[in-house]
């Protein structure tokens, strides 16, 4: 299941930088954010608005400061009554710059916020959009696991009874780290899918047979994480006599898409007398092994193939 209906209030942008306001009431702050990305209004204040896009954070610098500086008091009521709409979230002014008085004013009459900070415009710009873009990214709700195993976020999934929540307590017993059990929220950032666990299931585990477990108080406050990178995918199914699954690991495995991103996935069949958790190790090990350009399916390949040739030589 999509959740795509990500809104983030001015109010969250506000606390997490730490902005000093110096327009608009806490009404003010009620204005929603649903655009990651900024602007640099230079054509809007040249009185050029097509194709603009109206939603997103307004960020003056030292540019925008001059240029308002050569404007009229006419043409920047103007400008600013327009840059200063319903869509428009708010404005940050850089660098600590004093905000124009005619802005001031047109913003006091709109009760628009208005936000001053000391970073470069460029390190604001950097800052908001990385932040904006985690804020809103769509998050898809799955029923897995979620594990760091050597450093690599693995991702387990299954149908209900297959063993997951057993295969992740085992390896949090072996020193790998929990970040979610049962439910992942897996959002995309940065090029990146971001898994975590609701706030309700974070730190927990169930077992069927004894109930919801309290993993940091069990192992530790190092057995948790809040939030990581998914890797890695492990899709447990019932073992199927049938089935031919991967065994030279030569052929190509289909990846695991979410969110329009693609990761490596292993279908591991499970049946009893398998050592599920060692069989996750060794298959992450594997994987940063051929990360790092070492593949053993390719290696018997070419030993395979050396030996045809020998022997057809004879």
């Amino acid at each position: 299941m999509t959740n795509t209906d990500i809104k983030c209030p001015i109010r969250d942008l506000k606390d997490h930088f730490d902005f000093q306001q110096i327009t608009g009431n806490e009404q003010s702050l009620d204005r929603w954010i649903i655009v990651p990305d900024v602007n640099r209004p230079g054509l809007e204040l040249a009185g050029f608005y097509d194709h603009t896009e109206p939603r997103r954070v307004v960020v003056l610098g030292h540019k925008e400061m001059a240029y308002i500086k050569q404007l009229t008091d006419e043409l920047q009521w103007e400008r600013f009554d327009l840059l200063l709409d319903g869509w428009t979230p708010a404005i940050v002014i850089a660098h600590g710059l004093d905000c124009p008085p005619i802005l001031r004013e047109v913003a006091i009459q709109k009760n628009f916020p208005i936000f001053i900070s000391e970073k470069q415009t460029s390190e604001i710009m950097i800052d908001i959009i990385t932040y904006l873009d985690e804020q809103l990214s769509p998050v898809e709700y799955v029923h897995g696991v979620l594990i760091n195993v050597h450093g690599k976020g693995v991702l387990i999934t299954g149908d209900s009874g297959m063993g997951k929540s057993e295969i992740a307590l085992e390896l949090i017993r072996s020193g790998h780290i929990l970040i979610a059990d049962d439910r992942v929220d897996v959002t995309r950032a940065h090029g990146q899918l971001i898994g975590q666990a609701p706030d309700l299931l974070a730190g927990m585990i169930e077992i069927r047979g004894i109930g919801i477990m309290n993993i940091t108080s069990m192992f530790g406050a190092s057995s948790t994480m809040s939030k990581s990178n998914i890797d890695f995918v492990i899709e447990l199914e019932p073992w199927n006599d049938a089935t031919d699954y991967l065994r030279a690991g030569i052929e190509p495995s289909e990846p695991y898409s979410i969110l329009g991103l693609e990761v490596p996935k292993l279908i591991f069949p499970v049946r009893e007398g398998r050592n599920m958790a060692m069989l996750v190790e060794s298959a992450v090990t594997d994987f940063t092994l051929k990360s790092r350009g070492f593949d053993s399916s390719k290696e018997f390949e070419q030993k395979v193939y050396n030996l045809l040739l020998e022997k057809s030589s004879q």
